[in-house]
């Protein structure tokens, strides 16, 4: 007998909905298959049913619950407030605890992500071979036309370089620091974009402050615990909060909007304690995504942003990522710094 802990948690969020199909408009895995399960409605229904002992967890719904991008597009224009994130991702959890992860997921999330040292092995692996994917623009690589069972895919380049075999571990300003952070990598920055946290850093030492960067931190463990593997997100929430434990840290930095979300959410989605919970939230309070810091807490004035000459006459925007603008609310401090930019015209 299966006792649906994960998905007691959220009962009360799934009762919530009104059934009112105003979701339907933002899903945007609704606005192509067109089906009831494809919208928050639908899922949240069957998970209902679930609870209620009405619908086992069967392949079919497995697949209906996996299709969700979890954007929360859903759940930010829903009337009743349904957090239907949280619904799906317990959903997951009861999955996997009933069915497995499947071979290949347990491999890339137990054996490989849940290991810095290992995934970093592979990592430089694979870049020994990306030169088989064409380039395209910038640092994106696509897979060969001539491979249609994979469909048009992209894959961003692995840099030469990682940033844990270019960053120090410790970088400290001249003179007395203002106050002392932590940088958390993330694997976008450490693997693919490691001249961007080399430069954030750089900003960061600039203005006064000594900034530590563990070697012990691991993946955020997005992909893993968003994927219902509660088990491996728990073991590297506590590595991660066990990485950034000296006391004398103010805040835990980050450049990937994934990645601040996902520290910041250890207690909404893993807590299984009071305990684990008030441990989760304390260090939840540390993180700041790098905008969000730069703006909200060090409060750089306007003039003191400089934009580079390759950039001068050129026109920007912005594209807000989901796991800023609906998990964390943060809209305004990047555009306050791109509008800051002397030469650079924002839209």
């Amino acid at each position: 007998m299966n006792d649906l802990k994960e998905l007691k948690k959220i009962e009360s969020l799934a009762d919530q909905c009104m059934k009112c199909g105003f979701c339907s408009f933002f899903c945007p895995v609704y606005q192509e298959e067109r089906t009831e399960t494809s919208v928050a409605r639908g899922k949240n229904y069957l998970v209902r049913q679930v609870l209620k002992g009405n619908q086992e967890f069967t392949p079919e719904l497995a697949e209906i619950i996996g299709k969700c991008l979890l954007c929360k597009r859903c759940a930010a224009n829903c009337p009743a407030k349904t957090q239907i994130d949280r619904v799906v991702v317990a959903a997951r959890a009861e999955l996997v605890k009933q069915k497995g992860l499947g071979f290949a997921k347990n491999f890339i999330f137990r054996k490989v992500m849940a290991n810095k040292k290992r995934m970093t092995a592979y990592v430089r692996f694979a870049q020994k071979f990306q030169w088989m994917l064409p380039k395209t623009e910038g640092k994106v690589r696509h897979v060969p036309d001539f491979i249609k069972s994979m469909g048009k895919r992209s894959f961003p380049e692995i840099a030469k370089k990682t940033l844990s075999e270019q960053v120090k571990s410790v970088y400290k300003p001249e003179g007395t620091p203002k106050m002392k952070v932590g940088f958390f990598m993330g694997c976008a920055t450490d693997f693919v974009y490691p001249e961007l946290g080399l430069k954030f850093i750089n900003l960061l030492v600039k203005q006064g402050i000594e900034v530590v960067v563990p070697d012990t931190q691991n993946c955020c463990g997005a992909a893993i615990y968003f994927s219902g593997d509660f088990a491996t997100g728990r073991m590297l929430a506590d590595k991660n909060i066990q990485a950034f434990s000296d006391p004398s840290i103010e805040y835990v930095l980050t450049t990937c909007g994934t990645c601040s979300s996902t520290l910041k959410d250890y207690a909404k989605y893993l807590s299984d304690t009071p305990e684990q919970k008030q441990r989760y939230e304390a260090f939840a309070a540390k993180i700041k995504d790098s905008t969000e810091f730069i703006i909200d807490v060090l409060k750089i004035p306007p003039e003191s942003f400089k934009l580079k000459k390759e950039f001068e006459g050129k026109t920007a925007t912005w594209h807000d990522p989901c796991h800023l603008i609906r998990y964390q609310n943060i809209k305004d401090q990047p555009r306050a710094i791109l509008k800051a930019l002397k030469g650079l015209t924002y839209k």
